[in-house]
Protein backbone atom coordinates (compact mmCIF):
# COMPACT_ATOMS: atom_id res chain seq x y z
CA UNK A 1 0.00 0.00 0.00
CA UNK A 2 1.34 3.87 -0.36
CA UNK A 3 1.97 5.80 2.48
CA UNK A 4 1.05 9.34 2.59
CA UNK A 5 3.99 11.66 4.74
CA UNK A 6 1.67 11.43 7.64
CA UNK A 7 1.55 7.17 7.98
CA UNK A 8 3.48 7.33 11.21
CA UNK A 9 1.42 10.40 12.70
CA UNK A 10 -1.80 7.82 12.16
CA UNK A 11 -0.07 5.18 13.60
CA UNK A 12 1.56 7.36 16.58
CA UNK A 13 -2.04 8.53 17.57
CA UNK A 14 -3.68 4.70 16.62
CA UNK A 15 -5.18 5.77 14.13
CA UNK A 16 -7.06 2.11 12.59
CA UNK A 17 -5.18 1.55 9.46
CA UNK A 18 -7.61 0.54 6.29
CA UNK A 19 -6.58 -0.18 2.72
CA UNK A 20 -8.56 2.89 1.16
CA UNK A 21 -7.84 2.47 -2.68
CA UNK A 22 -4.12 1.12 -2.44
CA UNK A 23 -3.55 4.01 0.86
CA UNK A 24 -2.79 3.19 4.03
CA UNK A 25 -5.13 5.67 5.48
CA UNK A 26 -6.88 5.98 9.17
CA UNK A 27 -10.61 4.88 8.68
CA UNK A 28 -10.99 6.22 12.42
CA UNK A 29 -8.82 7.34 15.67
CA UNK A 30 -11.62 6.90 18.12
CA UNK A 31 -15.53 6.08 17.46
CA UNK A 32 -16.56 7.38 13.96
CA UNK A 33 -19.59 9.41 16.10
CA UNK A 34 -17.35 11.16 18.43
CA UNK A 35 -15.47 11.88 15.44
CA UNK A 36 -17.62 13.34 12.99
CA UNK A 37 -19.39 15.68 16.11
CA UNK A 38 -16.02 17.21 16.38
CA UNK A 39 -15.71 18.48 13.06
CA UNK A 40 -19.60 19.64 13.56
CA UNK A 41 -19.03 20.96 17.33
CA UNK A 42 -15.57 22.56 17.15
CA UNK A 43 -12.59 21.19 14.30
CA UNK A 44 -11.02 17.91 12.79
CA UNK A 45 -8.24 17.63 10.84
CA UNK A 46 -7.80 15.28 8.29
CA UNK A 47 -5.07 13.81 5.69
CA UNK A 48 -5.89 13.69 2.63
CA UNK A 49 -2.56 13.65 0.83
CA UNK A 50 -3.90 10.64 -1.35
CA UNK A 51 -5.88 13.06 -3.09
CA UNK A 52 -4.88 13.72 -7.39
CA UNK A 53 -3.02 17.12 -8.35
CA UNK A 54 -2.63 18.02 -12.00
CA UNK A 55 -1.58 20.72 -13.43
CA UNK A 56 -2.60 22.11 -16.89
CA UNK A 57 -0.04 24.81 -18.44
CA UNK A 58 0.42 26.39 -21.03
CA UNK A 59 -1.15 29.02 -23.64
CA UNK A 60 -3.91 26.83 -24.47
CA UNK A 61 -4.68 25.88 -20.74
CA UNK A 62 -7.98 27.98 -20.43
CA UNK A 63 -9.41 26.73 -23.99
CA UNK A 64 -8.22 23.38 -23.13
CA UNK A 65 -9.88 23.45 -19.52
CA UNK A 66 -12.57 24.67 -20.74
CA UNK A 67 -13.70 21.83 -23.34
CA UNK A 68 -13.14 19.07 -20.89
CA UNK A 69 -14.86 19.93 -18.27
CA UNK A 70 -18.63 20.76 -17.75
CA UNK A 71 -18.53 24.10 -15.57
CA UNK A 72 -17.52 27.52 -16.91
CA UNK A 73 -13.99 28.14 -16.57
CA UNK A 74 -14.07 31.62 -17.62
CA UNK A 75 -16.92 32.56 -15.14
CA UNK A 76 -13.55 32.65 -12.05
CA UNK A 77 -10.92 34.98 -11.57
CA UNK A 78 -7.33 34.65 -10.63
CA UNK A 79 -7.13 32.72 -7.13
CA UNK A 80 -10.86 31.10 -6.87
CA UNK A 81 -11.81 27.33 -7.07
CA UNK A 82 -14.69 25.78 -9.03
CA UNK A 83 -16.33 23.08 -8.75
CA UNK A 84 -17.33 21.06 -12.04
CA UNK A 85 -18.02 17.42 -13.19
CA UNK A 86 -15.83 15.83 -16.20
CA UNK A 87 -17.61 14.04 -18.99
CA UNK A 88 -17.53 11.20 -21.21
CA UNK A 89 -19.10 11.80 -24.57
CA UNK A 90 -21.91 9.95 -23.51
CA UNK A 91 -22.55 12.19 -20.61
CA UNK A 92 -21.30 9.98 -18.06
CA UNK A 93 -19.08 11.47 -15.46
CA UNK A 94 -15.27 10.50 -15.65
CA UNK A 95 -14.68 12.25 -12.55
CA UNK A 96 -15.89 15.28 -10.28
CA UNK A 97 -13.08 17.81 -9.68
CA UNK A 98 -11.67 21.55 -7.97
CA UNK A 99 -10.16 23.57 -10.66
CA UNK A 100 -7.77 26.16 -8.71
CA UNK A 101 -7.16 29.08 -11.22
CA UNK A 102 -3.49 30.36 -10.92
CA UNK A 103 -3.37 32.02 -14.21
CA UNK A 104 -5.00 31.88 -17.78
CA UNK A 105 -2.44 29.53 -18.49
CA UNK A 106 -1.88 27.81 -15.26
CA UNK A 107 -4.52 25.54 -13.70
CA UNK A 108 -4.32 22.99 -10.86
CA UNK A 109 -6.92 20.16 -11.06
CA UNK A 110 -7.45 18.06 -7.78
CA UNK A 111 -9.30 15.13 -8.59
CA UNK A 112 -10.23 11.77 -6.84
CA UNK A 113 -7.36 9.56 -5.58
CA UNK A 114 -8.46 6.62 -6.95
CA UNK A 115 -9.36 8.17 -10.45
CA UNK A 116 -5.53 9.89 -10.82
CA UNK A 117 -3.98 7.89 -13.26
CA UNK A 118 -7.42 7.44 -15.48
CA UNK A 119 -7.78 11.60 -14.83
CA UNK A 120 -4.25 11.88 -16.11
CA UNK A 121 -5.12 9.20 -19.28
CA UNK A 122 -8.28 11.24 -20.22
CA UNK A 123 -6.87 14.60 -20.02
CA UNK A 124 -4.13 13.25 -22.25
CA UNK A 125 -6.18 11.49 -24.54
CA UNK A 126 -8.57 14.67 -25.12
CA UNK A 127 -5.28 17.12 -25.13
CA UNK A 128 -5.70 20.42 -28.06
CA UNK A 129 -3.37 23.24 -28.71
CA UNK A 130 -0.26 23.86 -26.65
CA UNK A 131 -0.49 22.83 -22.98
CA UNK A 132 1.22 20.74 -20.77
CA UNK A 133 -0.48 18.08 -18.54
CA UNK A 134 1.39 17.17 -15.67
CA UNK A 135 0.87 14.59 -12.58
CA UNK A 136 2.54 16.40 -9.76
CA UNK A 137 0.34 14.47 -7.06
CA UNK A 138 3.58 14.08 -5.46
CA UNK A 139 4.15 17.32 -4.90
CA UNK A 140 2.09 17.70 -2.48
CA UNK A 141 0.88 16.89 1.06
CA UNK A 142 -2.99 17.98 1.55
CA UNK A 143 -4.28 18.59 5.18
CA UNK A 144 -7.94 19.79 5.51
CA UNK A 145 -8.69 21.88 8.82
CA UNK A 146 -12.68 21.76 8.99
CA UNK A 147 -14.68 22.97 11.72
CA UNK A 148 -16.16 26.41 13.13
CA UNK A 149 -13.02 26.61 14.92
CA UNK A 150 -10.86 25.86 11.94
CA UNK A 151 -10.06 29.52 11.20
CA UNK A 152 -8.91 30.36 14.67
CA UNK A 153 -6.69 27.83 15.14
CA UNK A 154 -4.76 28.33 11.51
CA UNK A 155 -4.61 31.89 12.43
CA UNK A 156 -2.46 31.20 14.98
CA UNK A 157 -0.06 29.83 12.54
CA UNK A 158 0.85 32.65 10.24
CA UNK A 159 0.26 36.16 10.14
CA UNK A 160 -1.83 36.49 6.61
CA UNK A 161 -5.00 37.62 7.84
CA UNK A 162 -7.27 34.23 6.67
CA UNK A 163 -10.76 36.49 6.34
CA UNK A 164 -8.74 37.58 3.22
CA UNK A 165 -9.54 34.17 1.75
CA UNK A 166 -13.20 34.03 0.79
CA UNK A 167 -14.89 30.63 -0.19
CA UNK A 168 -13.66 28.76 -3.05
CA UNK A 169 -10.84 31.11 -2.89
CA UNK A 170 -7.47 30.02 -2.18
CA UNK A 171 -4.18 32.19 -1.70
CA UNK A 172 -1.11 30.31 -3.75
CA UNK A 173 1.31 31.05 -0.74
CA UNK A 174 0.79 31.78 2.91
CA UNK A 175 3.76 31.08 5.35
CA UNK A 176 1.73 28.58 7.83
CA UNK A 177 4.55 27.85 10.62
CA UNK A 178 7.34 28.31 8.42
CA UNK A 179 6.30 26.51 5.28
CA UNK A 180 4.41 27.92 2.31
CA UNK A 181 1.25 26.31 1.81
CA UNK A 182 -1.43 26.75 -1.18
CA UNK A 183 -4.57 27.80 1.55
CA UNK A 184 -8.13 27.53 -0.02
CA UNK A 185 -10.84 28.12 1.60
CA UNK A 186 -12.89 24.77 0.55
CA UNK A 187 -13.98 21.36 2.36
CA UNK A 188 -15.66 18.13 1.95
CA UNK A 189 -17.38 18.43 5.25
CA UNK A 190 -20.24 21.08 5.24
CA UNK A 191 -18.50 23.20 7.56
CA UNK A 192 -15.80 26.17 7.02
CA UNK A 193 -12.57 25.50 7.00
CA UNK A 194 -9.89 25.20 4.79
CA UNK A 195 -7.38 22.50 2.50
CA UNK A 196 -3.79 23.34 2.84
CA UNK A 197 -1.13 21.98 -0.33
CA UNK A 198 2.06 21.83 1.10
CA UNK A 199 5.26 20.23 0.57
CA UNK A 200 5.31 16.16 1.52
CA UNK A 201 8.21 17.16 3.88
CA UNK A 202 6.67 19.83 5.92
CA UNK A 203 3.36 18.15 6.41
CA UNK A 204 4.26 16.31 9.95
CA UNK A 205 5.57 19.54 11.09
CA UNK A 206 2.47 21.15 10.49
CA UNK A 207 0.07 18.28 11.62
CA UNK A 208 1.97 18.66 14.91
CA UNK A 209 1.54 22.16 15.16
CA UNK A 210 -2.28 22.19 14.11
CA UNK A 211 -3.07 19.52 16.65
CA UNK A 212 -1.38 21.48 19.48
CA UNK A 213 -1.79 25.06 19.11
CA UNK A 214 -6.14 23.63 18.31
CA UNK A 215 -6.11 21.84 21.34
CA UNK A 216 -7.60 24.41 23.65
CA UNK A 217 -10.19 24.22 20.69
CA UNK A 218 -11.31 21.24 20.58
CA UNK A 219 -9.83 19.94 17.41
CA UNK A 220 -8.97 16.23 16.84
CA UNK A 221 -7.62 14.38 14.39
CA UNK A 222 -10.21 12.87 11.85
CA UNK A 223 -9.95 9.41 9.60
CA UNK A 224 -11.95 8.80 6.80
CA UNK A 225 -14.88 6.95 8.53
CA UNK A 226 -16.08 10.48 9.82
CA UNK A 227 -14.90 12.08 6.69
CA UNK A 228 -17.31 10.09 5.02
CA UNK A 229 -20.26 10.71 7.20
CA UNK A 230 -19.98 14.12 7.82
CA UNK A 231 -20.04 14.51 3.37
CA UNK A 232 -23.21 12.33 3.23
CA UNK A 233 -24.88 13.76 6.49
CA UNK A 234 -25.00 17.09 3.81
CA UNK A 235 -25.41 15.04 0.83
CA UNK A 236 -21.98 15.73 -1.36
CA UNK A 237 -21.59 13.15 -3.85
CA UNK A 238 -19.15 10.79 -3.57
CA UNK A 239 -17.56 9.71 -6.91
CA UNK A 240 -18.38 5.58 -7.70
CA UNK A 241 -21.68 6.33 -5.58
CA UNK A 242 -23.88 9.25 -6.51
CA UNK A 243 -21.39 9.75 -9.91
CA UNK A 244 -20.11 7.57 -12.00
CA UNK A 245 -19.75 6.67 -15.94
CA UNK A 246 -23.23 5.58 -16.19
CA UNK A 247 -24.78 8.24 -14.05
CA UNK A 248 -24.91 12.07 -16.02
CA UNK A 249 -24.59 14.91 -13.69
CA UNK A 250 -28.18 15.77 -14.36
CA UNK A 251 -29.27 12.65 -13.09
CA UNK A 252 -26.95 13.51 -9.80
CA UNK A 253 -28.50 16.92 -9.36
CA UNK A 254 -25.33 18.64 -10.43
CA UNK A 255 -27.30 20.70 -13.39
CA UNK A 256 -25.88 23.64 -11.65
CA UNK A 257 -22.48 22.87 -12.51
CA UNK A 258 -23.40 21.65 -15.77
CA UNK A 259 -23.35 24.76 -18.07
CA UNK A 260 -25.44 23.63 -21.50
CA UNK A 261 -25.19 27.27 -22.81
CA UNK A 262 -21.38 27.49 -23.01
CA UNK A 263 -19.97 26.97 -26.32
CA UNK A 264 -19.00 23.74 -25.77
CA UNK A 265 -17.42 20.74 -23.65
CA UNK A 266 -17.15 16.99 -24.01
CA UNK A 267 -20.18 15.32 -23.67
CA UNK A 268 -22.32 18.42 -24.12
CA UNK A 269 -24.55 16.78 -26.86
CA UNK A 270 -25.36 14.17 -24.95
CA UNK A 271 -26.27 16.01 -22.12
CA UNK A 272 -28.68 18.49 -23.98
CA UNK A 273 -30.80 15.33 -25.76
CA UNK A 274 -30.70 13.97 -21.79
CA UNK A 275 -32.52 17.27 -20.85
CA UNK A 276 -34.65 17.99 -23.90
CA UNK A 277 -36.19 14.22 -23.38
CA UNK A 278 -36.44 14.09 -19.76
CA UNK A 279 -34.02 13.03 -17.25
CA UNK A 280 -34.95 9.25 -16.47
CA UNK A 281 -33.58 8.89 -13.12
CA UNK A 282 -33.19 10.89 -9.99
CA UNK A 283 -31.24 10.93 -7.08
CA UNK A 284 -33.35 11.56 -4.15
CA UNK A 285 -32.67 11.46 0.02
CA UNK A 286 -34.45 9.18 2.23
CA UNK A 287 -35.31 9.00 5.93
CA UNK A 288 -35.60 5.23 7.19
CA UNK A 289 -39.02 5.42 9.03
CA UNK A 290 -37.89 1.60 10.80
CA UNK A 291 -34.58 0.27 12.08
CA UNK A 292 -31.83 -0.56 10.10
CA UNK A 293 -28.95 1.01 7.91
CA UNK A 294 -29.65 1.17 3.97
CA UNK A 295 -26.08 0.60 2.57
CA UNK A 296 -24.64 1.18 -0.90
CA UNK A 297 -26.09 -0.96 -4.27
CA UNK A 298 -29.14 -1.85 -1.60
CA UNK A 299 -32.26 -2.45 -4.11
CA UNK A 300 -35.42 0.49 -4.18
CA UNK A 301 -38.92 -1.02 -4.53
CA UNK A 302 -42.15 0.42 -5.09
CA UNK A 303 -44.96 -1.66 -4.64
CA UNK A 304 -42.94 -5.04 -5.39
CA UNK A 305 -41.24 -3.85 -8.74
CA UNK A 306 -37.32 -2.19 -8.17
CA UNK A 307 -36.97 1.32 -9.43
CA UNK A 308 -33.29 1.93 -8.53
CA UNK A 309 -30.63 1.98 -5.48
CA UNK A 310 -28.88 3.19 -2.93
CA UNK A 311 -26.18 5.21 -3.86
CA UNK A 312 -24.82 6.05 0.15
CA UNK A 313 -26.80 5.17 3.25
CA UNK A 314 -25.36 5.77 7.00
CA UNK A 315 -26.56 6.63 10.52
CA UNK A 316 -26.56 11.10 10.29
CA UNK A 317 -24.56 11.85 14.06
CA UNK A 318 -25.95 15.30 13.93
CA UNK A 319 -29.25 14.58 13.13
CA UNK A 320 -29.53 11.56 15.03
CA UNK A 321 -31.53 9.77 11.90
CA UNK A 322 -30.77 6.95 9.54
CA UNK A 323 -30.81 8.38 6.00
CA UNK A 324 -30.01 7.00 2.45
CA UNK A 325 -28.87 8.90 -1.03
CA UNK A 326 -30.89 6.81 -3.55
CA UNK A 327 -30.97 6.90 -8.12
CA UNK A 328 -34.38 6.13 -8.65
CA UNK A 329 -37.00 6.63 -11.25
CA UNK A 330 -37.82 10.00 -11.84
CA UNK A 331 -41.37 9.23 -12.04
CA UNK A 332 -41.38 8.02 -7.80
CA UNK A 333 -39.53 11.03 -6.85
CA UNK A 334 -41.85 12.64 -5.19
CA UNK A 335 -41.82 14.49 -1.87
CA UNK A 336 -42.99 12.17 0.75
CA UNK A 337 -43.47 9.16 -1.52
CA UNK A 338 -43.57 5.95 0.33
CA UNK A 339 -40.78 3.80 -0.97
CA UNK A 340 -38.90 0.33 0.08
CA UNK A 341 -35.68 -0.62 0.56
CA UNK A 342 -34.69 -4.24 0.65
CA UNK A 343 -32.02 -4.84 3.30
CA UNK A 344 -30.60 -8.22 4.31
CA UNK A 345 -33.33 -9.35 2.36
CA UNK A 346 -35.97 -7.39 4.11
CA UNK A 347 -38.10 -4.80 3.37
CA UNK A 348 -38.07 -1.35 5.32
CA UNK A 349 -40.53 1.34 4.53
CA UNK A 350 -38.68 4.56 3.85
CA UNK A 351 -39.76 8.09 3.71
CA UNK A 352 -38.37 10.41 0.73
CA UNK A 353 -37.62 13.38 2.43
CA UNK A 354 -36.50 15.59 -0.77
CA UNK A 355 -36.76 15.14 -4.28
Amino acid sequence: MNKTPLYEKHESLNGKIVDFGGWALPIQYQSIIKEHLAVRNSAGLFDVSHMGEILISGEGALDFVQNIIANDITAIENNQVLYTPMCYENGGIVDDLLVYKLSDSEFLLVVNAANTDKDFDWLNANKTGHVQITNVSNDYAQLALQGPNAQEILQRLTSFDLNEIKFFHFNPKVNLDGTDAIVSRTGYTGEDGFELYLPPRAAPKLWDSILEEGKDLGVAPIGLGARDTLRFEVALPLYGHELSKDISPLEARLSIFTKLDKENFIGKQALQKQKQEGVKRKLIGIELIDKGIARAQAQIEHGGRQIGFVTSGSFAPSLNKSLAIGLIDKEYAEQGSNIEIVVRNRKIVKLVVFA
